[in-house]
């Protein structure tokens, strides 16, 4: 039997902004320990949207986004621009959703920067071509197009999460995930991604406690606590709510 790589499968592309991107219907997740990690997780992303995830630790942010590419599997019903993440359609789901760790070094293992970023195309059986042609794209968008040949354990902590980023660009995703994306920058490098976030035409969800990143970049803030989603709006009318914030751990910017 021939094996199917994920562009031989069908996944519906919104044509437009406004269309759904992700859909999460009364999703749940328990660990193997018994802590309930989530809880009737109720949830739409439109294509284009820009939200930011955000609680304190151990609010149920990570285990959120690990839902969306079928790392974790719990209760509940979960689409990925109408697609269910079913075992069946994993491999596509994961082309289109991308997710990129808080940690670069969890990404980054081959031995040069153009390895780690033409990984991903070269396993999903693309042509050496568009796999070179993807990578050099993907480092440029990253503003790294000339570390190709570089050793990944090489760069500084910012150069390796722009790196990161573009491991997951090479794939073409749909959507992009980010765990603390300016987490553990120099103040540099931190305004160098946020102008990069800005300028990313994709749709994005970024858990962060990078609350000024929040009010810079999205006009959107999904506050999650104990496992729930306890408020979901504009950025601007939450981030005005003092005892909101802080009855969830938060601070204004």
């Amino acid at each position: 039997m021939p094996i199917q790589h994920p562009e031989d499968q069908q996944l519906p592309h919104p044509k437009e902004c406004g269309d759904k991107a992700v859909t999460l219907r009364e999703v749940a997740f328990s660990y193997p320990d018994g802590h309930q990690a989530l809880r009737s997780i109720n949830l739409e992303i439109e294509r284009c949207e820009k939200v930011a995830l955000v609680g304190p630790n151990g609010a149920g942010k990570s285990t959120l986004m690990l839902q969306l590419n079928g790392v974790y599997r719990g209760e509940g019903e979960i689409e990925i621009m109408g697609l269910p993440v079913t075992e069946d359609n994993l491999p596509v789901i994961r082309a289109r959703v991308g997710l990129v760790f808080q940690n670069p070094d969890d990404q980054l293992f081959s031995p040069t920067v153009f390895e780690d970023v033409a990984f991903g195309p070269l396993h999903m059986g693309l042509p050496e071509e568009e796999v070179r042609e993807r990578a050099e794209i993907a480092l440029q968008q990253v503003g790294m197009a000339d570390y190709g040949k570089r050793l990944s354990y090489h760069l500084s902590l910012g150069e390796k999460k722009r790196i990161s980023i573009a491991t997951v660009l090479a794939m073409e995703p749909d959507i992009l995930v980010f765990d603390e994306p300016t987490s553990g920058l120099d103040p540099r490098s931190r305004r160098s991604l946020i102008n990069f976030l800005e300028d990313l035409d994709l749709t994005l969800l970024v858990s962060t406690h990078d609350m000024r990143l929040v009010q810079e970049v999205f006009p959107r803030m999904v506050i999650m606590d104990q496992g729930e989603i306890v408020a979901d709006g504009p950025t601007e009318q939450l981030l005005s709510d003092p005892a909101l914030l802080t009855a969830h751990g938060l601070e204004q910017p």
